[in-house]
């Protein structure tokens, strides 16, 4: 559902873009909470892991496709305010290296994709738990609603943006209905993919799952007529998360760089209606800012076969991710820890 400059005016843009870096400085701060020593080491991870999984298009209907989003995805496993920040580096990322989503739209693409689908999964998510069994499956099954939610709640976000700053003058009513009704789909996706992933590190390491915090009740001893905390010899906690750190890196350069290649080649829900409704009538008239990169469109200038050229692309854009969203939860990671040692003083 990247946005493609042209398909908002600029003054709707400059009031999303404001919007987004709003989110994004209220989540710096929110995710200092975030950031401990088990989330900091996967943000960055998550962050690769997304951009992989989004280039990996199944279809949904005849000739539209979809991918994931990855809101849900982010703030199930690593919270919400990082949640949003690894969407946002994601997006960065994709915009300025591969051309995919208009940098006048990065704001729209940021508060539809990143923002809409964070919040939307995250209030389900949270809501469900309250309700469901405290298990695995409770979980797996509130990861599954909340991201099938996030998908059709992203696209109205969009549609809503249009119907204030779109560049052609098109019936909102037909959009909303084609846009909910191929995303809906999309979103069936979407969930599938999240509740995999979810469960998968559920399987291996629960207490890396944010959103699992809290799963089981701490095993309780009696010892003089109270009830006290049994200390296992060796807590979850206490485990490096380097083999499931290793794991997911391999599995995003896998996903990336091979798997890729057999994604469908389909227009994605955004670009079907946006054809079939007439929204992409002005876009021709942008040419992307960074259509000239060495890696736009997915592909690596100068390699002329097509399945080498998209998989080093993917593996590149994947380390670069990983690079840089690292660094950067690193960094926000030692902030808190200044912080608290300040704080202590």
């Amino acid at each position: 559902m990247h946005v493609p400059d042209g398909f908002i005016n600029a003054p709707v843009s400059a009031v999303a873009g404001v919007a987004a870096a709003a989110a994004v400085a209220v989540s710096l701060r929110g995710a200092r909470k975030e950031l401990d020593e088990k989330v900091a080491p996967l943000a960055g991870l998550v962050a690769a892991f997304v951009f992989a999984v989004q280039m990996l298009n199944f279809p949904v209907a005849a000739g539209t496709s979809g991918h994931l989003l990855g809101g849900a995805l982010a703030a199930i496993l690593v919270g919400p305010w990082t949640g949003v920040l690894c969407i946002a580096v994601v997006l960065l990322m994709q915009g300025v290296l591969f051309a995919d989503g208009g940098l006048t739209a990065l704001g729209v693409n940021i508060t539809v994709m990143g923002v809409v689908t964070v919040v939307t999964a995250h209030l389900l998510f949270r809501g469900l738990r309250l309700v469901l069994p405290r298990t695995r499956g409770g979980v797996t099954t509130a990861t599954f609603v909340a991201a099938l939610v996030s998908v059709p709640a992203s696209a109205a976000a969009f549609t809503l943006i249009y119907a204030i700053g779109g560049t052609t003058d098109v019936p909102i009513g037909k959009v909303l209905t084609a846009m909910l009704g191929v995303h809906v789909l999309i979103g069936i996706g979407e969930a599938v993919i999240t509740a995999f992933t979810v469960g998968a590190v559920l399987a291996v390491r629960p207490d890396l799952v944010h959103g699992a915090r809290g799963l089981t009740a701490p095993l309780k001893l009696r010892v003089d007529g109270e009830l006290v905390d049994a200390a296992p010899a060796e807590a979850p906690a206490a485990k490096s998360p380097r083999k499931v750190w290793i794991g997911g890196v391999v599995t995003a350069l896998v996903l990336a760089g091979v798997v890729s290649f057999y994604a469908s080649a389909s227009p994605d829900g955004l670009e079907k209606v946006a054809a079939d409704q007439g929204i992409d009538a002005k876009a021709e008239e942008y040419e992307h800012a960074t259509a000239d990169s060495p890696l736009a469109d997915y592909g690596v200038k100068g390699v002329e076969s097509a399945r080498l050229s998209g998989g080093l692309a993917g593996v590149i854009g994947v380390g670069l991710t990983l690079a840089v969203g690292t660094g950067a939860f690193w960094a926000v990671r030692r902030r808190r820890a200044a912080a608290d040692t300040g704080a202590r003083v």
